[in-house]
């Protein structure tokens, strides 16, 4: 097995068998990345290889400076939100009526009696504008200001779409138990 840095190398001199390690050994997490942002598993795959494309193409402005891997994340998940954008999936009006005040009556310990499985699933079945803010700040680590520059809405809309995710999602959980 290759080293990393042999990959990218091998990948900047834009040699197949490079190319095809760098997919074998990364495609599992990206492809995980992207079904966070698209529920379709095909959408996800579409994702995926468009964004091998991109790292393929852009590898050459890889500096060694961080991460490799934080810098494909990047570039998937940047692949992902295009998507959405021209999908036009975005979708953050929503009635919050029905879920009441359902942050100041959570019971925190019911988290610790179902699985991550059905977490995941409940963050899933969230509306794509919320669940994208919220895969953005609470898994990625993104802030207020960078999510609302990579969507191009305001940071009030950042802070406002994460709220109601966690709203969403608490009445979810609450329902499972």
């Amino acid at each position: 097995m290759l080293d990393q840095q042999q990959l990218i190398t091998g990948c900047k001199q834009k040699e197949t068998w490079a190319r095809k390690q760098l997919y074998e050994l990364y495609a599992p997490t990206m492809l995980g990345i992207c079904v966070r942002y698209v529920n379709e598993r095909e959408t996800a795959w579409d994702i995926l290889q468009e964004g091998f494309i991109k790292v393929y193409t852009k590898i050459d402005s890889y500096s060694g400076a961080g991460s490799f891997e934080g810098w494909m994340k990047k570039i998937f998940i940047t692949s992902a939100l295009e998507y959405l954008r021209v999908a036009k999936t975005f979708k953050y009006n929503l009635n919050l009526d029905e879920y009441g005040d359902a942050i100041g009556n959570f019971d925190e310990s019911i988290v610790e009696t179902i699985s991550a499985e059905e977490i995941l699933r409940c963050i899933n079945e969230l509306p794509v504008g919320f669940k994208t803010v919220f895969n953005l700040y609470a898994i990625e680590g993104y802030s207020h200001a960078e999510i609302a520059k990579m969507l191009k809405i305001k940071e009030s809309s950042s802070r406002s779409q994460l709220a109601r995710a966690r709203q969403m999602l608490q009445i979810k959980i609450q329902k499972l138990y």
